[in-house]
């Protein structure tokens, strides 16, 4: 492995990181109720980061605008990281480097659907998701939410839709 670099997604980067998510996640990735929020939905590049092993990409974090009830957050995933790779905490760079984009662009929260012990350590809890509903079946407790900001988690609570 060379020295990783970050990103922002590029256009031309799509079809690699569709083939890198198929790899990560393989074909049932599109029956989970977090691919409804994606589906039709348009990607915010600005904010979406690539993983570079030199010319190989292999790492990808991408986040979408959503709401919940009314209220405009940021949807992110998926994240994808080479298998052989997912050691080097390459993952949650990508995440941090999304949150705070995310932060600088105004937005006031984060939302996902993850493992809460590996999410907690960017900050992302279920508490403050715990009145937000997924489109779909969905664990709960995997519904994770990032405030960005004092107070950003307030009053997010209704079903999330694209």
């Amino acid at each position: 492995m060379t020295q990783i670099t970050y990103r922002s997604e590029r256009p031309e980067d799509a079809p690699l990181i569709a083939a890198l998510i198929d790899r990560a996640f393989g074909p049932g990735r599109h029956a989970k109720a977090a691919d409804r929020l994606r589906e039709g939905n348009r990607l915010i590049a600005d904010l979406s980061f690539t993983a570079w092993d030199g010319e190989t990409l292999v790492g990808s974090v991408r986040l979408w605008p959503v709401t919940i009830g009314a209220e405009a957050v940021v949807f992110l995933g998926p994240i994808a990281v080479e298998a052989d790779l997912r050691k080097h905490r390459i993952g949650q760079t990508l995440v941090e480097m999304a949150c705070d984009a995310a932060a600088k662009a105004g937005w006031r929260a984060v939302l996902l659907v993850g493992d809460a012990p590996y999410f907690g350590r960017v900050g992302f809890d279920a508490a403050p998701a715990k009145a937000v509903r997924m489109p779909g079946p969905v664990d709960q407790r995997r519904v994770l939410l990032k405030p960005l900001r004092e107070g950003g988690a307030d009053g997010l609570a209704g079903l999330v839709t694209a």
